[in-house]
């Protein structure tokens, strides 16, 4: 994984939103900055095809572009007791669909969350991982 102020990440998460209609690329590019602003001791990588920010080993803040939306999710979003963030799936995550423009009054203070309250899915998974019957 390469530091968000390292050119690769960087240019393959501006790839990322290049490769969008142009409203979408508007959305990536706004939220990059957003989040790159908000987390500078976040590491970011395009992971599993989308652009994703990292304390340490656990995923912080990600987002996917969606036909006509961009889906904004938080891992520990389920944490941080804002109604507007939808929980997603069966462990901490929290998700946001942004069609247009968005508040950034509302992103500043989950990202500000999402630096301070972190699930540890890599340890929750590590941990998992040995106490399975195949571990």
């Amino acid at each position: 994984m390469r530091s968000k102020s390292g050119s690769g990440a960087t240019a393959s998460i501006a790839a990322y939103a290049v490769s969008q209609t142009p409203a979408l690329a508007a959305i990536c590019d706004k939220l990059q900055t957003e989040i790159d602003g908000a987390l500078p001791n976040a590491t970011s990588k395009i992971w599993h095809g989308s652009p994703v920010w990292f304390i340490g080993e656990n995923p912080i803040v990600g987002y996917r572009v969606r036909s006509e939306r961009v889906d904004l999710m938080f891992w520990s979003g389920q944490l941080f007791d804002e109604p507007l963030l939808r929980p997603l799936g069966k462990d901490k995550a929290a998700q946001i669909t942004i069609q247009g423009s968005f508040d950034r009054v509302h992103l500043r203070r989950w990202l500000q969350k999402a630096g301070t309250i972190v699930f540890d899915y890599a340890g929750a998974y590590a941990r998992k991982r040995a106490n399975s019957p195949q571990g």
